[in-house]
Order: C-alpha cells, then structure tokens, then sequence
C-alpha cells in the first residue's frame, strides 16, 4: 500500500479530520470527532476509526435528533 493512501477501516484522528474536510464537511474537525467519541461513536482498539462504522453512526445520530 502507498504510503499516501488511507485504510478506511483504521484512520487516525487528524486524517479523518482533513478526508472529511475535503469532502466538504463542514462538521470535520478533531474536536467535532473527539466529542463524538465521547458521545459513544465507535473506536477501533487502537484508537483509530472505521469510516464506515463512524458513517453509520452519525446517521443513527440524526435519526435520533429528528424523532
């Protein structure tokens, strides 16, 4: 694997941060990612995150605050 490429199962904080960022998140930032770890977004062992998982979670987050 390039040295440049991100595995999406396992992006640090900061890298998750800039990929969300460039996609035109305006919700991207390390403290916004922080606070929903403290909120109870899902975290690999490491310490890294599963976009997909993460994804999935937010979702689930919006489901809940439109009920």
């Amino acid at each position: 694997m390039n040295e440049n490429q991100i595995k999406l199962t396992a992006i640090s904080i900061p890298d998750l941060a800039k990929l969300l960022k460039h996609a035109g998140s305006a919700h991207a930032s390390e403290d916004a990612i922080r606070q929903d770890i403290e909120k109870g977004a899902p975290v690999n062992h490491d310490g890294t995150i599963n976009l997909v998982h993460y994804a999935a979670w937010l979702i689930k987050e919006v489901g809940i605050d439109a009920n």
